[in-house]
């Protein structure tokens, strides 16, 4: 027999046992009137209620009624009653002890409940509070179950966390919590409170993270649904603190790539600028044709390595947000014109089909910078279609944007590669060893482009070519037609 069974058993006979001390104790020791014997005997009740509980005190006022009506009531020795207001008044006195148990007993209820939602509500508390000390998505998972054990009481927990299909349990092993009930899709609680069991989805904005399992002492619905409710913004909120750092280091790494990255640009710039300054100096010196040959070589190289340079100084001053337009109303007809009369000596040999919209509005951008743009495109043009073959340059205007396309008739771009066409150092399998570059030029596009609240995309199919269209907004001053 357990503890808790040998104590109430102790108090069923004790309850009886004190009441007949007190009625042998005024029948035998001290003589007073019935009322004293009375009140005495409610007192005794009352005490036995608020200690021990309502049957106790039950048992206690039938014991009480039988042993006033024995010893105190004429006829004396005997459980008979003569006169009917002894009759009312044993039933006043069995009538006001019950209800006082009761009484007694409701009042004792409600105080535990009290205790019991304070030391709740504490928990949650706590709960709530020890949410600051999570660390990372998988240590929160593991440190909320522990607390959940320490906080509630409980005697053991177990959290199934759908994102890393991974189960974290604190306290003895229960065969009550199974990996079933855990894996399972759960829209509302299991609560068995026959066996101490509870298994309480855990879910946030709709989304399920995961289900709680707990066994032993549960506490009321309102608290499984809180700690539930707390263990999801536990977890979320330590995945979104996870993320917050890796989004700050990678900020970190690129704001110190891009210092480098600067850096190593001027430096580079200093030296070529000498080298430039010094072959072509030697050039326009008679020299032999060998000699020539190399210095014409050093020249090339050093020029390329110029537009390399420059390149990375722009993509380092595009990503820093440091890219200074001098945006102006703009013909974009008068850009195309001196872009090609730019690029003449490497499109002598290209058919070319100019299309623009007539009456087209001015654009409201950067003369210099959208150039640049458009003779990349026509240089990856260039680049990537057969020699000899058309390129289509077209302008069009709607919605507030003018859209300017360059269309060749090379080997196209695969759709997967599409997406990435435009990241920086990207370059295509097919093309990355046979055709020099940096993979810098579209990124530098892009970057100009959106610094002008427009946009650039490609449209393409192998086998038939490729598409280049970027955006620029409408000089407000002239709206489309």
């Amino acid at each position: 027999m357990t503890h808790p069974r040998i104590r109430r058993a102790f108090h069923l006979i004790a309850a009886p046992a004190i009441v007949a001390l007190v009625v042998a104790f005024y029948f035998r020791v001290v003589s007073v009137n019935n009322t004293t014997v009375a009140l005495t005997l409610l007192l005794v009740i009352f005490a036995i209620s608020a200690a021990w509980g309502l049957l106790e005190a039950t048992i206690a006022s039938l014991a009480a009624v039988l042993g006033f009506n024995y010893y105190f009531l004429p006829p004396v020795g005997s459980f008979e009653v003569d006169d009917p207001q002894n009759w009312v008044a044993l039933t006043a006195f069995l009538v006001t002890s019950v209800m006082a148990n009761q009484l007694s007993a409701r009042a004792k209820r409600r105080t535990q409940e009290a205790v019991d939602r304070r030391r709740e509500v504490e928990g949650l508390y706590a709960l709530s509070q020890s949410l600051l000390l999570s660390g990372s998505a998988r240590t929160a998972s593991q440190d909320l179950v522990s607390r959940v054990v320490k906080i509630l009481g409980v005697t053991t927990a177990a959290f199934h966390a759908k994102s890393a299909h991974e189960t974290f349990r604190w306290g003895p092993d229960d065969p009550l919590i199974s990996d079933d009930q855990l894996l399972a899709d759960r829209d509302e609680a299991l609560i068995d409170r026959g066996r101490g069991l509870a298994i309480v989805p855990v879910r946030l904005g709709g989304q399920g993270l995961g289900n709680l399992g707990l066994t032993g002492v549960l506490p009321s619905d309102a608290v499984l649904n809180a700690v539930a409710y707390l263990v999801a913004i536990g977890i979320e909120r330590a995945r979104t603190l996870e993320e917050a750092g890796r989004a700050e280091a990678a900020r970190q790494s690129e704001v110190l790539k891009s210092a480098l990255l600067d850096a190593l640009a001027h430096d580079f710039k200093t030296p070529l600028t000498s080298i430039k300054a010094a072959v072509t100096s030697l050039l326009g010196q008679p020299r032999a044709d060998a000699e020539r040959e190399l210095m014409t070589i050093i020249n090339e190289e050093a020029d390329r390595l110029n537009h390399l340079v420059a390149e990375v100084l722009e993509m380092v001053r595009i990503e820093a947000g440091k890219l200074h337009l001098e945006k102006r109303p703009q013909d974009v007809s008068e850009i195309i014109g001196a872009t090609l009369a730019e690029l003449k000596s490497v499109l002598h040999d290209r058919p070319m089909d100019i299309r623009m919209q007539d009456a087209l509005p001015a654009a409201d951008a950067d003369f210099d910078f959208v150039q640049q743009v458009l003779r990349q495109l026509l240089d990856n043009a260039l680049k990537y279609s057969p020699p000899g073959s058309p390129l289509t340059i077209s302008a069009r205007a709607g919605e507030g944007r003018i859209v300017i396309s360059v269309a060749d008739r090379g080997s196209g771009i695969d759709e997967q590669e599409q997406i990435r066409v435009f990241d920086k150092f990207f370059r295509a399998r097919e093309h990355r060893f046979r055709v020099p570059g940096t993979g810098m030029g579209l990124a530098i596009a892009k970057g100009i482009v959106e610094a002008h609240g427009g946009r650039i995309w490609v449209t393409s199919e192998p086998g038939q070519g490729s598409v280049f269209s970027f955006s620029l907004p409408v000089h407000r001053g002239e709206m489309v037609s």
